[in-house]
């Protein structure tokens, strides 16, 4: 794995911010700044490799608009979370925090050299590449130099009778001063010239469009010169723009939107009602800090410096759009175009035989542990066990963690047919989940409301631990059943995202459930528990001690390795651990979707750790460690990442494989398949850079790869 040249990049790194580099890396000198990428940087090269599935043409043309979307708005939220907390950072002038050693100066400047080339690089995709395949495909959007007389009269009826009465354009004047900007909302700076009807001269305006409105609009056939024809809303009211101000000239109108900071800020050691404190929170975070400033690149100076004043931006807080300023928008085609072969072929989830056709999934469970591949593994038994737990007599309480939820969830319904039917049910509601916030709220007063006890978890701890407890009583003891995941109880999103599910009635591990939720509800002690790793507790330390324990086999001479899969790795004493791992000679292996600040490929140091990143079809979330112990291997499977907010920060549980056969299928689904093929898999470079490996050049070839990987999956589900 090592690779001189890219360790150069160690040494230029170092360079840059004046540190020296050493010659050899001893115990003393792991916590060089150099060693360590900053979290920031990777998440934009995160953001990066979804892009590159945009423009990977062996995928469904579709489903590539579809990952340019999700760019977009995954670029939204680094603004409105991590580049809004460097930049309060900066304002308080705080020195670094992260190992990498980068001051919120350095970082953010850096930050903008990156978020600059990827928002030009999404633009290009979609203006020079995806539009013009799309053509091809009968599928256009048709901008306004392309529009006919015809299509443009249509339009035009269009806006009068649909746009212009939700419409209400702001003059600005000191009677009319400049409005409150909602956060990521599509307006129009309007340059104006005349005397209105009350004699006031006026020069610029504002138009808000409310978010009401479609921001795609469908062509009807009869208008169209392709099958699918469709035009953006920002274009509608550009050409239009006029008609909201009769009586004076329009000399030009410019879309733009601003992003604002939506981290919450609630003193938890000032409430007494955390909900009423957040819902206040939530009232103002539309109308927070602005953080980023996007604007057609047709905007004037004047005008950009107008509104640069107005949300006290500078210059490296503006980015420029060669388009529509939000192109997440452009979703909106993949579901109005009915195009299978343009989108990914469906598949049937599979479903045990033993949980098939409502058999008693209690009795289910008591012949053996049943772990499930989401989303290759239907949902459903979750759902059942659920199910059957609300109707049945013998069941007597049930108790649940909710991290995300959808707001109609057949997981809420099921919780509340069991309160009505005399269940105990407990639900602990994390009402800190971010962008969910409000949902959790009402979700926790409808609960309540059926008589349901809430807990809105520990202050200070997200609880993110995702656990379903029941207790049925069976002949003449209680008999507990639980539910361990990796991801949330969310049935849409179970389809979306790749996580592991447990299903279990081992009795240490139901006791270790329950202590855990005795702890959220109640006061004590951290609870004595006999398999179940838990944060803020004893996670952090156990995940340390086996990285210490292959070291040490290591250096015995024995086989020593480590695999781990998450979501992201950013935890300094982890890294530091893993690179004493990798120079005592224990092989690693890291599948790591997201944020990775190790730097793999360093002579000397990180040699023996090879990390991977895997994108595709669905999101990557599961977490899976494993660690080989000489032979008597130890597997877990988890809700948290090797980060410091789920070590420290997050209500988080880990929990065994206990059962050889599951171990040995999530050991092959989750660790050893993405290093056997290529498809869709970066290696990571010691730079911090990824490069996209396919060892089948043609599109044609990966198309069958493609469907080689995912259908190899389904296969063993069906032995199983």
């Amino acid at each position: 794995m090592s690779n001189p040249s890219t360790a150069n990049h160690v040494a230029a790194n170092a360079s840059a911010m004046g540190l020296p580099v050493p010659q050899r890396w001893t115990k003393d000198q792991i916590d060089h700044p150099s060693l360590y990428i900053n979290r920031e940087l990777s998440m934009l090269q995160f953001n990066r490799r979804v892009l590159e599935l945009a423009l990977d043409d062996s995928l469904p043309l579709l489903e590539r608009v579809r990952f340019l979307c999700i760019s977009c708005t995954n670029l939204d939220e680094f603004f409105e979370v991590r580049v809004a907390s460097e930049l309060q950072r900066q304002k308080l002038g705080l020195s670094p925090s992260s190992p990498d050693g980068l001051s919120p100066t350095t970082a953010l400047r850096m930050i903008r050299d990156s978020a600059t080339q990827l928002v030009d690089d999404q633009y290009h995709c979609f203006n020079a590449i995806l539009q013009p395949q799309l053509q091809q495909e009968d599928i256009r959007v048709v901008r306004r130099k392309q529009w006919s007389k015809k299509l443009k009269k249509w339009l035009h009826k269009y806006f009068l009778r649909e746009l212009m009465p939700v419409l209400s354009p702001l003059g600005l004047d000191p009677a009319h001063p400049f409005p409150r900007i909602l956060n990521k909302s599509l307006n129009f700076a309007v340059s104006l010239e005349g005397v209105d009807a009350f004699g006031r001269n006026a020069d610029m305006a504002l138009v808000q469009a409310p978010r009401s409105l479609p921001r795609v609009i469908r062509i009807p056939q009869s208008y169209a010169s392709s099958q699918h024809d469709f035009v953006m809303l920002s274009d509608t009211l550009q050409c239009f723009m006029s008609e909201l101000f009769p009586g004076m000239t329009v000399n030009g109108s410019y879309q733009f939107r601003v992003t604002r900071d939506s981290e919450l800020f609630v003193d938890e050691e000032e409430i007494e009602d955390l909900a009423r404190a957040l819902q206040g929170e939530l009232e103002q975070r539309g109308y927070a800090e602005a953080v980023r400033l996007e604007i057609g690149n047709d905007c004037p100076p004047g005008v950009l410096k107008f509104l640069q004043h107005k949300f006290n931006l500078e210059d490296d807080a503006v980015y420029y759009c060669d388009g529509p300023v939000n192109l997440n928008r452009l979703s909106a085609i993949y579901a109005l175009v009915d195009r299978p072969d343009l989108k990914y072929r469906s598949f049937k989830p599979h479903i045990p035989p033993s949980m098939r056709d409502e058999g008693d999934i209690f009795a289910a469970i008591r012949n053996y542990d049943h772990v499930l591949h989401h989303p290759y593994d239907s949902f459903m038994p979750v759902i059942e066990l659920l199910r059957q737990a609300s109707i049945d007599p013998d069941v007597l309480a049930i108790k649940q963690t909710l991290y995300r939820t959808g707001a109609d969830s057949i997981i809420v319904k099921l919780l509340l047919d069991a309160a009505n039917n005399g269940k105990d049910v407990t639900v602990v509601v994390e009402l800190l989940a971010r962008f969910d916030e409000q949902a959790n709220i009402q979700l926790a007063t409808r609960l309540q409301e059926a008589g349901v006890q809430v807990v809105y978890g520990i202050v200070g701890h997200k609880t993110h631990a995702k656990m379903l407890l029941i207790v049925r009583r069976e002949k003449d003891r209680l008999h507990r059943y639980v539910h361990l995941g990796t991801g949330n109880y969310h049935p849409v999103t179970a389809a979306l995202y790749t996580d592991w599910s447990l299903l279990t009635d081992h009795r240490g591990i139901c006791e270790d459930v329950h202590k855990l939720f005795q702890q959220l509800s109640g006061m004590g002690k951290v609870p004595r528990l006999k398999h179940l790793l838990h944060a803020p507790f004893n996670l952090y330390e156990t995940m340390l001690a086996n990285i210490e324990r292959e070291i040490s086999h290591a250096q015995a001479g024995h086989n020593a390795s480590i695999r781990a899969r998450m979501n992201s790795l950013t935890e300094a004493n982890i890294i530091r651990a893993l690179y004493r791992a990798s120079r005592a000679g224990v092989k690693i292996q890291l599948l790591i979707r997201g944020i990775c600040c190790l730097r793999p490929g360093i002579k000397g140091l990180s040699d023996n750790i090879e990390v991977r990143s895997v994108l595709g079809r669905f999101l990557e979330h599961s977490r899976v460690f494993y660690f080989h112990n000489n032979g008597d291997s130890k597997l877990y499977a988890a809700s948290a990442d090797w980060m410091d907010r789920n070590l420290f920060h997050r209500v988080e549980t880990c929990f065994p494989i206990l059962n050889h056969k599951n171990a040995k299928r999530i050991l092959r689904d989750s660790l050893e398949l993405p290093f056997r093929d290529d498809i869709q898999v970066w290696i990571m470079a010691t730079d911090g850079s990824y490069n996209y490996r396919q060892t089948v050049s043609d599109a044609k070839g990966r198309k069958t790869m493609l469907k080689r990987q995912v259908q190899v999956l389904l296969d063993q589900r069906k032995k199983h």
